[in-house]
């Protein structure tokens, strides 16, 4: 389990952004700073966990407040922008408790419509994700009339900053 938990960081290390180089010019030496993170696959071959949603949202749920470390395995069921993260979710109702939200960051998200499309609904629906992050318990609130209600409920959330957490399995 250490050694998994050491895997996980080791792939969520940040790589600073590069100084921009000459056009045509690729950098031939590879520094150690400049190592990309780990893949979803990458993590399974090295013995990290893989949890379908509903595993992850029970531990997640048995840890709270700590998150989850693994890779998450889940069937695209609905995939939508909200504010400026876009959501996938294993559920058709995000309010589902059994539902495990992949919440993509913006700089990730661009990164994804690059490489699959603007459409990413298209591209995602019905497909199968492996995803390689921390599966959290997060509260969520009801409003009324723009003021916080006494009323809440839980998800569970897997926030991506890089699109490179994220790899389709089928």
């Amino acid at each position: 389990m250490v050694s998994s938990l050491f895997a996980f960081l080791a792939a969520l290390i940040a790589t600073p952004p590069a100084a921009p180089s000459p056009p045509n010019i690729t950098p031939i030496v590879r520094t150690p700073s400049a190592r990309p993170p780990m893949t979803p696959s990458a993590a399974i071959f090295r013995g990290m966990v893989k949890l379908a949603p509903h595993e992850a949202v029970m531990k997640a749920a048995d840890a709270a407040p700590r998150p989850v470390y693994g890779v998450f395995e889940l069937r695209v069921s609905r995939a939508e922008q909200v504010g400026p993260n876009y959501f996938l979710n294993s559920e058709k109702d995000y309010r589902d408790q059994r539902n495990l939200s992949i919440s993509i960051g913006p700089r990730a998200l661009a990164t994804l419509r690059t490489k699959h499309g603007d459409d990413l609904r298209a591209a995602l629906m019905g497909k199968t994700i492996r995803v390689l992050g921390s599966a959290r318990r997060v509260k969520v609130d009801f409003y009324s009339y723009g003021k916080r209600t006494d009323k809440y409920y839980f998800q569970t959330h897997v926030p991506i900053a890089d699109a490179r957490q994220i790899e389709i399995a089928s």
